[in-house]
């Protein structure tokens, strides 16, 4: 019983990070980067300079959260080895890890797509500053 109220309040937490995730401001940048972060985290528009640092926050939080739900099944797996019907449940606690992990994935997806804008642009940033002027002919 007490360990189907720790997963339970485990899911809690992940339903409302996510549900943080998804009513997350969102802010825009003059590189039309998108600077998302958790509406209890957000107090201002976070710099282009200090998105690596947020991007980091982000995936140490999306791992914590991954590790919470790792930690979760890895009880439940055990508990289930205990029981006669071993298989169905460890289906069941196999299902519910993948619906946990699942928006976490999306996130971390999301975050990559996020890293890839922002080194793009950073890159595309370095070239200009190093491509030579055009000489005037005349």
């Amino acid at each position: 019983m007490m360990l189907r109220l720790g997963w339970f309040m485990v899911m809690a937490l992940l339903v409302h990070t996510g549900h943080a995730w998804a009513q997350s401001a969102r802010s825009f940048n003059d590189t039309g980067l998108d600077t998302t972060l958790p509406a209890m985290q957000q107090a201002q528009p976070v710099p282009v300079d200090d998105l690596p640092e947020v991007m980091a926050r982000q995936r140490a939080l999306l791992q914590g959260e991954r590790e919470a739900v790792l930690m979760v099944y890895e009880s439940q797996k055990k508990l289930c080895w205990q029981k006669f019907a071993v298989n169905p449940c460890l289906n069941d606690a196999r299902r519910q890890r993948r619906q946990a992990l699942h928006p976490l994935k999306e996130q971390e997806l999301s975050l990559n797509a996020q890293e890839r804008l922002w080194r793009t642009e950073q890159r595309n940033l370095r070239l200009q500053n190093k491509a030579p002027e055009p000489k005037d002919p005349s």
